[in-house]
């Protein structure tokens, strides 16, 4: 009986029979991955779910979401910054950091987010370099503070160190026009993770240009707009490098 059922199937009849199995067969494998897949996302989820409240009551606390989860205009400067510590560079923003500094000093300053290698290399650095440093490193100590009183797993040594500032002479000298075989003078760094570095501060340039426009500091604008100007020439933004 169950068999005469099955013959009796209009599907049986389909001169494309194999085909149409073929891709019902396919279909039902990839929704039996997609449903292995959301499983194992869902543990995954449930392990990191602690870590991943702790941070949003941070980011609560900072203002950059309110109670409702809703992005708040801290966080969306913090969207427009990819390539460099999305809190610490939107802290400096808002604490209208840059409008000390001149274009040279704003591009130096910025290389302490980008540079991630080690210098033998003592940089000589301007006063005015120095006091730049030891702002963005008070900042960054705070914000460390603050995650790890929401019990975040940060080491507040580390978090400070990663303000490198490796590369802040070399991009100083750069951004006022000394050649680049001059700066490699400067340092024990590879000229590689020189260029490296100086095309990804365009970048950087250009996100903080973005989220001057959020806030309408015009002045910012102008300044990150100069200040890529001033980086991007000669051999460093050869298309032949490292492209």
């Amino acid at each position: 009986m169950l068999l005469k059922k099955i013959k009796s199937l209009k599907c049986n009849n389909c001169p494309d029979f194999d085909d149409h199995y073929n891709i019902i067969s396919e279909k039902k494998k990839i929704e039996y991955k997609i449903n292995e897949l959301f499983k194992n996302l869902s543990e995954n989820n449930l392990q990191l779910l602690p870590d991943y409240n702790q941070r949003v009551e941070v980011l609560k606390y900072l203002r950059y979401i309110d109670d409702n989860l809703t992005v708040q205009l801290k966080g969306k400067i913090a969207c427009e910054i990819s390539t460099a510590d999305e809190l610490l560079l939107t802290e400096l923003v808002l604490d209208n950091f840059f409008a000390e500094f001149d274009l040279a000093e704003s591009a130096a300053l910025l290389s302490c987010f980008i540079f991630q290698e080690k210098s033998q290399n003592e940089p000589a650095l301007t006063s005015n370099l120095e006091k730049g440093i030891a702002r963005i490193k008070d900042m960054a100590l705070n914000l460390a503070d603050i995650q790890r009183s929401f019990n975040i797993d940060i080491s507040t040594q580390d978090y400070v160190a990663s303000v490198n500032i490796g590369l802040v002479e070399v991009v100083y000298e750069w951004a006022k026009g000394v050649p680049f075989k001059q700066i490699t003078e400067l340092t024990d760094v590879l000229e590689g993770s020189i260029v490296r570095c100086i095309v990804r501060l365009d970048e950087v340039c250009r996100q903080v240009k973005n989220a001057s426009r959020i806030i309408g500091d015009s002045s910012l604008y102008i300044k990150m707009e100069k200040t890529s100007e001033l980086i991007k020439r000669d051999i460093v933004f050869a298309q032949s490098l490292y492209f």
